[in-house]
């Protein structure tokens, strides 16, 4: 069951804030003890790294006002675990600024306090992917993602907190507690990539990683007024890992305050691996341009609750459906429309091939008995679904899931666009594991209550999250928008351009003051 940070734990985080304070300086100190929001963590990304390239903060600055922020606001939260020594952090800050003076600059983020998500591997820092099994694991290899902020000039301060081994829209775990969410610390912050989201939304991080099997970028995205980007099939590689060609569901993306930063931290971690067959060869550069573009007369399908099939709690619907007015502000049509797919099919071809992945990749681990014990009850479900299958209906849904592609393929053929509410509730009770019923139907599985979430997974589709406002009790939602395969950028743009006019970015959460 959920719980709050751990005692031990909390007192980690203080005595951490302590010493924090201690090894930043003067300036550094003062702001971890007024607990005064710093002008530099308030920057946008692209401010930050023309801020640092500019030379008009140094990179030892910028990591001290970083990490105080941490120190006055993580306690709160718990987002970012396996914190790193201070003092090493800021003498790798200090480095990089010997770098900026010697003319030499790794990349546009340069400098950058990041912290990966902790089912990501990184070399010298626990990755435990929220699992007691691997608490003390410290990989001697990165992931790919991690290599390539890295080579950008990025530099590692922790991880962000993640559900055990990423299952469950609900940040918590055995490891290290829940996080909590950044506009009611009372309330879940999503999952898996809450860590990240919470991280973005307080100012922790200036961008972040996450990775998305079942909207583990979108849900948190939307439940902390963030933007989390689940890109094509391929864009991002995923790995190195020993297998790679069935892994297609769960695979990594870009997270930002603004899509404008996730689409620069998206340049940076897309592109062709060798290592990863299957991943896109296009140019990644095409991201860190202007995301400018008008969308007067663009078509806009809508799917809400596919026609009442997706219970909702009251208020999502109609809040999803007033951010819809964004797009005819932008000058699109927006209608109302159904797929020519079975949405409960859709939903057994997900158990099916989730269960089939999930045993593949942890199925190691549960036959061992003792590993085994020490595996949150959902893990061991899913590995048992998968563990009974049959080849033939392995097979039967992969063929299932290339109709419902080209079902949605077709709605493409006349909408430019496909937009699902992100979630079918506003984030619940942090103590709770997970919704057991919505909208007064109950909840057969610990993942159903996200099941809007499923047919962009299994179409493989870019899909954003976008901010759709808040309910009445102060609460975040978000929009998903579709793209048709490979038209990430189109994504971004409209992203981008709806950021412009929705205004739903502008609410902070009150721990920033």
């Amino acid at each position: 069951m959920p719980h709050a940070t751990p005692d031990a734990d909390r007192r980690r985080f203080l005595q951490t804030s302590v010493a924090t304070a201690a090894a930043l300086g003067t300036t550094g100190a003062a702001l971890a003890a007024t607990g005064g929001p710093s002008e530099i963590v308030e920057w946008s990304a692209i401010e930050l790294s023309n801020a640092i390239g500019s030379k008009k903060v140094s990179c030892k600055e910028v990591m001290q006002a970083y990490l105080a922020q941490i120190g006055r606001l993580n306690p709160k939260v718990n987002a970012i675990v396996s914190l790193q020594d201070a003092e090493g952090l800021l003498k790798q800050a200090t480095e990089r600024d010997a770098q900026l003076a010697a003319g030499q600059r790794m990349g546009w983020m340069h400098g950058f306090p990041q912290a990966p998500k902790d089912l990501a591997n990184t070399v010298g820092i626990t990755t435990t992917q929220g699992s007691p099994i691997l608490k003390n694991y410290v990989p001697k290899t990165d992931a790919i993602i991690v290599e390539r902020v890295r080579k950008a000039g990025a530099i590692l301060i922790g991880k962000t907190n993640t559900p055990e081994f990423g299952l469950g829209s609900h940040t918590y775990n055995n490891v290290f507690g829940t996080t909590l969410n950044a506009f009611d610390q009372t309330r879940s912050a999503g999952g898996s990539s809450g860590g990240a989201a919470v991280s973005l939304a307080l100012r922790m991080l200036p961008v972040a990683d996450g990775s998305d099997m079942m909207g583990s970028l979108r849900n948190p995205g939307a439940w902390n007024n963030v933007f989390g980007f689940r890109p094509s099939f391929g864009r991002v590689p995923y790995g190195p890992t020993g297998e790679v060609f069935f892994q297609q569901l769960g695979y990594e993306g870009a997270m930002g305050r603004s899509v404008q930063d996730l689409a620069m931290l998206l340049s940076t971690q897309a592109g062709f691996d060798r290592r990863v067959p299957l991943s896109i060869a296009q140019d990644p550069a095409m991201f860190a341009q202007p995301l400018k573009r008008d969308f007067k007369g663009a078509r806009i399908a809508w799917l809400g609750d596919f026609n009442g099939y997706l219970p909702t709690e009251p208020g999502v619907l109609a809040l999803c459906q007033k951010a819809l007015k964004n797009f005819e502000t932008l000058g699109c049509t927006v209608d109302a429309v159904q797929p020519e797919y079975s949405p409960a099919k859709l939903w057994q071809t997900w158990l099916t091939l989730r269960g089939f992945l999930i045993a593949g990749i942890a199925g190691g681990l549960y036959a061992d008995p003792k590993l085994r014990a020490q595996m949150k009850p959902e893990a061991v479900w899913e590995i048992e679904n998968g563990l009974k299958l049959t080849a033939a209906e392995v097979y039967r849904a992969s063929a299932d899931r290339s109709a419902w592609y080209q079902a949605l393929d077709a709605l493409f053929r006349k909408y430019d666009f496909v937009v699902l509410p992100s979630a079918q509730v506003f984030p619940f009770d942090a103590q709770l594991p997970w919704p057991k019923e919505v909208g007064g139907k109950a909840m057969d599985t610990y993942h159903r209550w996200m099941e809007v979430v499923v047919p962009a997974t299994l179409a493989g589709v870019p899909t954003l999250n976008v901010p759709a406002g808040f309910s009445e009790g102060g609460l975040p939602m978000g929009l998903q928008i579709l793209g048709p395969a490979q038209a990430d950028l189109a994504v971004l743009q409209m992203g981008h351009a709806y950021e412009q006019v929705c205004g739903y970015t502008q609410r902070r959460s009150a721990l920033l003051g």
